[in-house]
């Protein structure tokens, strides 16, 4: 429970943080904790059950491109938890983008607060 509860936080920091940083993802100017919370949780939803489906279906895809291909599944994803949350995010482009600083934001804290 302790782990989740980590997890969940991490994705709702490292969301917070790029929507500072990268301005094509940002949050609705209403959104609140609860919707920076909500945002993480389904962010670590869609990540833990969404994305692997997305990578095996663009398997082939992954090989031929050595797996850049991955930076556009995790577009997508991004893409589609700012459809279902409170996270706006600007364009395919800035999906794209967004992912990949939010990988690099994730990495990051995970380094620095694990155990």
């Amino acid at each position: 429970m302790r782990g989740l509860l980590a997890r969940l936080f991490l994705n709702t920091l490292a969301l917070w943080v790029v929507s500072l940083v990268y301005p094509r993802v940002s949050f609705a100017r209403e959104a609140g904790l609860l919707d920076y919370l909500v945002a993480g949780a389904v962010w670590g939803l869609a990540n833990a059950l969404l994305r692997p489906i997305l990578l095996f279906l663009t398997l082939p895809l992954n090989l031929l491109t050595l797996g850049l291909f991955t930076l556009v599944v995790n577009g997508m994803v991004l893409y589609l938890v700012a459809q279902a949350t409170a996270l706006e995010v600007h364009g395919f482009a800035g999906a794209l983008v967004g992912a990949l600083i939010l990988s690099l934001v994730s990495l990051f804290l995970t380094w620095l607060l694990r155990d």
